[in-house]
């Protein structure tokens, strides 16, 4: 199994968008790809069984358990876990290739996945999706039409521990309003990109015309 980490900086950066189930951030995201072509987000695999208006390949890879599992396996997983009694992942190759050509990807995740993918891409950028209250997160759940109510129980059951991993993030966006949401994400992909980590790699060429040739130092 490949365990390799990637502390220099890359062409394209690594987002992370974490929440519990009913927060908002696939609309977020959704609406944030809508906005930026440029950005490229990351097709998970899952062994749960397709939501209504969920399509294979666009909105996750729909697989068995045994490919899955075998997948894992290989190490061809950046990161996996198992949720609400099914498996999601994110094959690795993909990312790899993206952020290495210079386009910026999104992950949608969830905290141990993230957790994983740190080991790998330590300057990953971490984005916390909030609800507002608990109760608003209910109501978004049950509004959603898509789980049994045993599935909502246990959903909101996991939700505190789950918000409770907010502080592994570096932004933290409360989605009580979506269009002010949606802004904060856009403006928290904009400042990421104009770090000095992005900037000197994707400008590699200006920066030495103008003679700036210090490496970057990840202070933290």
């Amino acid at each position: 199994m490949t365990t390799d980490t990637h502390t220099s900086p890359t062409a394209g950066n690594l987002f992370m968008v974490v929440a519990p189930s009913g927060a908002g951030k696939s609309s977020l995201v959704n609406a944030l790809l809508a906005q930026d072509d440029t950005l490229g987000l990351s097709v998970s695999c899952t062994t749960r069984d397709p939501r209504p208006g969920e399509l294979d390949g666009e909105h996750y890879r729909f697989v068995s358990t045994d490919t899955f599992l075998a997948l894992r396996d290989r190490g061809d997983m950046l990161e996996w876990a198992e949720v609400h009694g099914h498996f999601y992942g994110t094959p690795r190759d993909r990312v790899a290739q993206a952020i290495a050509g210079g386009t910026d990807i999104i992950l949608e995740i969830d905290w141990q996945g993230a957790r994983q993918v740190r080991q790998h891409y330590p300057q990953a950028i971490g984005i916390f999706i909030l609800p507002p209250s608990i109760e608003a997160l209910e109501t978004r759940l049950n509004k959603r039409g898509q789980d049994a109510p045993q599935v909502i129980a246990r959903r909101l059951l996991a939700a505190g521990g789950e918000m409770a991993h907010a502080s592994d993030c570096e932004y933290v966006i409360i989605n009580q309003d979506f269009s002010v949401a949606s802004q904060q994400l856009q403006a928290i992909v904009a400042a990421a990109r104009l770090r000095y980590a992005s900037q000197s790699v994707r400008h590699a060429d200006l920066f030495m015309q103008l003679g700036i040739r210090k490496p970057y130092i990840n202070a933290s």
